[in-house]
Formats: C-alpha cells, sequence, structure tokens
C-alpha cells in the first residue's frame, strides 16, 4: 500500500523514502491546539490523531494515511517550534546541559483501521554557551522544528552528549515503530 504521508516536515520524507516506502505527500494546516487535561506525555499523539481526522477525506482503499507530531519536554513544559530568533534561543538556553525527552506521536489511518503510537527518545544537551546558541540558530535556522533543533545539524552533532532512544525519533519519525505497526496492517 502506498503511504500518504501529511507533514510538510522534508525529514519524515526522506526517512520513509530512506526506508524505501512509496510516499505521497499531502499538506492540510490543522489547527494543534490540545485540552488541558492531556497528560504531556500525550500530546505529540493527540495531536497526531487529530491531523489524521482532519486529513481523512485522502485515504483510499490502497493508501494509509500516516500523520505525526513531535514535540520536546523539559521539566513539565512542552517545547514547540520556536517563533523566532528570541524564542529559539530561549528555548535552546533552558535545554543547555540537561537531558530532555523528544516525544513523536504517529497515527496510521486506513478506511477502516487506526493505529496511534508514540516513540520516545532522552536527549543529554552539553552546556551551550550564547555564543553557540547564536551560530547555530543563525546557520540553521531552527524554527520548524520542536524544541528548536535538528539533531542531524551541529547542534546534535557537537552537543548532545547522549541519546537513549531512538534517532530517527528526534529526527520526527520514529521508524522502528512505525515499520512494527505499519505490518498490521497487512
Amino acid at each position: 500500500m502506498k503511504i500518504i504521508l501529511a507533514s510538510k516536515s522534508p525529514r519524515r520524507k526522506e526517512l520513509l523514502i530512506q526506508a524505501g516506502y512509496d510516499i505521497e505527500i499531502f499538506h492540510k494546516e490543522v489547527d494543534e491546539t490540545y485540552p488541558n487535561e492531556i497528560p504531556l506525555e500525550k500530546v505529540a499523539e493527540y495531536l497526531a490523531i487529530k491531523k489524521a481526522n482532519e486529513c481523512a477525506e485522502v485515504i483510499t482503499s490502497d493508501k494509509i494515511l500516516l500523520t505525526a507530531d513531535s514535540i520536546v519536554l523539559h521539566k513539565n513544559k512542552i517545547y514547540g517550534k520556536p517563533t523566532d530568533f528570541n524564542d529559539a534561543y530561549r528555548i535552546l538556553t533552558e535545554l543547555s546541559g540537561h537531558t530532555h525527552k523528544v516525544i513523536t506521536g504517529v497515527c496510521l489511518k486506513t478506511l477502516n483501521k487506526e493505529i496511534s503510537f508514540s516513540g520516545v527518545s532522552e536527549v543529554k544537551f552539553g552546556l551551550l554557551a550564547p555564543n553557540e546558541i547564536e551560530h547555530y540558530i543563525n546557520t540553521c535556522e531552527p524554527y520548524d522544528k520542536a524544541g528548536s533543533y535538528g539533531v542531524q545539524e551541529w547542534i546534535g552533532l557537537c552537543k548532545i552528549e547522549y541519546i537513549k532512544g531512538t534517532y530517527t525519533n528526534i529526527m520526527g519519525l520514529p521508524m522502528n515503530l512505525v515499520y512494527e505497526n505499519l505490518l498490521r496492517f497487512k
């Protein structure tokens, strides 16, 4: 079955293509608000399901819709995409020297079946000096990334001390879980 990726993330597209999947891209703006009573660890999965329900119109009998959402969770606070340079700087300053979680919620949906799940990875940043944060923001422009960083960019290459969990989850799609759950559709 062909996968319809309802995301404008180039990283999710790249991961699916590298894994050998036949994909089609669909994008629709979806409101990413969530009820306050949802446990923070469940927000990404809630948003993935919400996106799947909003994009369900593109599903046909030979296609699986895949939606995803990633959040960074640190000290009971969700860090989404930064709004501007100052917001990115603030977020990276708060993550500096600490361990945070990257949670990616995924929803797979066909005409008659829906599966949702979350990948969780822990990431330990080394201390980030102010000039390192400025350099990273200015050269990598992390405005489309939860937590203001991409693991595949300078900050991931030079300032991550360790990862517990999968690298692809931090990139935006827990491919091991995607693969395992896609098998359930056969």
